[in-house]
């Protein structure tokens, strides 16, 4: 993983890193595990989503009604797996996150097109939150 650090304090950059890094874990143990609440605990209530199929949620709201629809079942037959790439700290704050993405069979073989999300993070009474996010399917060629 690669990392781009916004002045502060080397300390402070390490355990923002590792608390991140934790985000981008519980995305994926919570559509693993099919756990929509897990997954929603992790986004501010005016975050917006675009799905990788370019469908745009707007407020923990729509998230919410498109994640209890879509999450539960998602996994039975196969599961996912997400890695955290890089992080650009625009602000001490406000943290941009790239993961990479890949669904996989109930054998752990990649299916599908792999995905590129992007998070950006706002850092906000201690906790790394959701705020503007994409996840793109990456089309082959």
């Amino acid at each position: 993983m690669n990392s781009t650090t916004a002045p502060t304090d080397a300390s402070v950059r390490a355990a923002d890193l590792k608390a991140i890094e934790q985000v981008v874990a519980t995305i994926e143990h919570s559509q693993v595990h099919e756990l929509p609440d897990e997954f929603l605990s992790l986004f501010r209530s005016d975050a917006i989503w675009t799905t990788a199929h370019g469908k745009l949620l707007t407020g923990l709201d729509e998230i919410a009604a498109f994640t209890r629809r879509a999450l539960p079942g998602s996994m039975a037959n196969g599961s996912v797996r997400y890695e955290l790439v890089d992080v650009l700290f625009i602000r001490p704050d406000v943290a941009a996150v790239k993961a990479r993405g890949q669904y996989l069979t109930l054998d752990g073989e990649p299916t599908g097109n792999p995905t590129s999300p992007l998070y950006v993070m706002a850092k906000e009474d201690g906790r790394w939150l959701l705020t503007a996010n994409q996840n793109t399917e990456q089309l082959p060629g």
